[in-house]
């Protein structure tokens, strides 16, 4: 599978099929890469266990700190994306802890493994590798050093070597550098979220109160199918006075004591084209929500 993989990416690249091999032999099988991956932290935790994880007082501290440092930058991205200065910290935040935390496996070991690994996600994995071993060689990358997550995310905030090439943008017009640039991270998720459609203006996420005798909902998709006013028949009012119009999906976050259900718009949803699980989207959210209050 490994020599398949290598001569198919030569021939589909122009590149000998010596440096394809010499690359791929540098990579180790890692175990704990693929134990990883069989147990990420959305599929098993209940909601009110995924939020401690990521609003924590430390997490929002810093996240108050890294906008104050970097306001110039998230201002100017804002303005030209709509995107919402917190927000976009808030996936830095919740992605890496604003730098702290980018990843400690070699991203190549990371691609390698899960490429030829992990065969429920094998052909994902192996675009992937082609798309790290192309972007390494443009931007001048250390293909054997660059750390990164157990699934081969890079740099502040985390994109797949696929994102990094459609979508990384220098805030400079210099280098597109997400391992060592903050600036250029923050520009990089204000483009992304701007190119996956996030409409100006849009609110994100509102709480529904849920009034007594309420039709039954389980539903969990964040795609906003439906209008307010459909789910205010049913018993479940947004505690923001959101116009009955507003497109919206309503979602229930299970917790181990009581349930809660928000609300989302289509900017939630883009939210969840970053990472598709609405427990992430809405740990954003409120991350965001957090630091814009106490912010300076």
């Amino acid at each position: 599978m490994v020599d398949q993989f290598a001569a198919s990416y030569a021939a589909k690249n122009n590149v000998s099929l010596n440096e394809v091999n010499e690359i791929l032999s540098a990579a180790t099988f890692q175990q704990s890469i693929v134990d990883k991956m069989d147990r990420p932290a959305e599929k098993k935790l209940y909601w009110n266990q995924y939020r401690k994880i990521f609003l924590t007082q430390e997490r929002i501290d810093a996240g108050i700190e890294f906008v104050t440092k970097h306001q110039y930058v998230l201002q100017q991205v804002s303005e030209e994306t709509g995107v919402p200065q917190e927000i976009i910290a808030a996936i830095i935040g919740v992605e890496t802890y604003f730098g702290r935390i980018k990843g400690s496996y070699k991203v190549l070991d990371a691609l390698y493994t899960l490429s030829f690994a992990y065969p429920r996600r094998a052909k994902y994995f192996q675009s992937e590798l082609e798309e790290y071993i192309s972007l390494a060689k443009k931007e001048n990358l250390n293909i054997y050093e660059l750390r990164g997550s157990y699934a081969g995310a890079i740099g502040y905030c985390q994109f797949m070597p696929s994102s990094y090439r459609a979508y990384a943008v220098s805030f400079d017009e210099g280098t597109r550098d997400l391992v060592h640039s903050p600036e250029d991270a923050i520009a990089s998720v204000g483009n992304y979220l701007k190119v996956h459609r996030w409409k100006r203006g849009v609110p994100i996420a509102s709480q529904a109160n849920v009034t007594e005798g309420a039709e039954p909902h389980s539903q969990s998709s964040p795609k906003a199918n439906s209008i307010v006013a459909h789910y205010v028949e049913k018993g479940y009012r947004p505690t923001n006075n959101w116009h009955p119009q507003t497109s919206v999906a309503l979602m229930k976050f299970e917790s181990e004591n009581e349930n809660e259900y928000w609300f989302g718009t289509e900017n939630f949803y883009v939210i969840t084209r970053y990472n598709h699980s609405p427990l992430y989207a809405l740990a954003v959210f409120q991350l965001a929500q957090e630091i814009k209050a106490a912010a300076p």
